[in-house]
């Protein structure tokens, strides 16, 4: 797929490839808060690494978002905007940041892949780029959301 494919002609390859996705398209976003990270974190889902990300609540409710919930896919961006992939949510679990899994921390395929790691990376990433950037505690409310990959382009 060319890269300057826009989110309607991207969303019906998805669906003749997959033809049980809906014909309503869904939400498209990238991951992370740059252009880079996004590629970054777009390659480790595509190439299986990565089943899981995590939000900040702070975030969520800052922006208008709602909590995802399983069933609900997402068309991922690239770090220029352009539609790459197809997730499905399949869990969602919010808890403190001091009570984030290192199964969780595993399934984000970052770095490596330990909670150490994780904690480390995440909180750097909070303090830096969350809504108040600067604002972190350890028991504020995160996101962790477990996803699937269902289509690739």
């Amino acid at each position: 797929m060319e890269k300057g494919v826009g989110i309607e002609d991207f969303w019906l390859q998805a669906r003749t490839a997959v033809p049980m996705l809906p014909s309503e398209v869904p939400e498209a976003w990238a991951f992370g808060a740059t252009s880079e990270h996004a590629d970054e974190l777009l390659a480790l889902v595509i190439a299986g690494t990565k089943t899981g990300t995590a939000s900040s609540m702070l975030d969520v409710e800052a922006e208008g978002d709602s909590v995802p919930e399983p069933g609900d896919l997402s068309i991922i961006l690239d770090g220029s905007g352009h539609p790459r992939a197809v997730i499905e949510t399949t869990a969602v679990e919010c808890v403190p940041f001091s009570a984030v899994s290192a199964e969780h921390a595993f399934s984000e395929g970052e770095g490596d892949r330990t909670l150490a790691h994780w904690r480390s990376s995440h909180e750097a990433f909070w303090r830096e780029y969350g809504q108040g950037a600067g604002v972190f505690s350890e028991d504020m409310l995160i996101v962790c959301e477990r996803f699937e990959l269902m289509f690739a382009a």
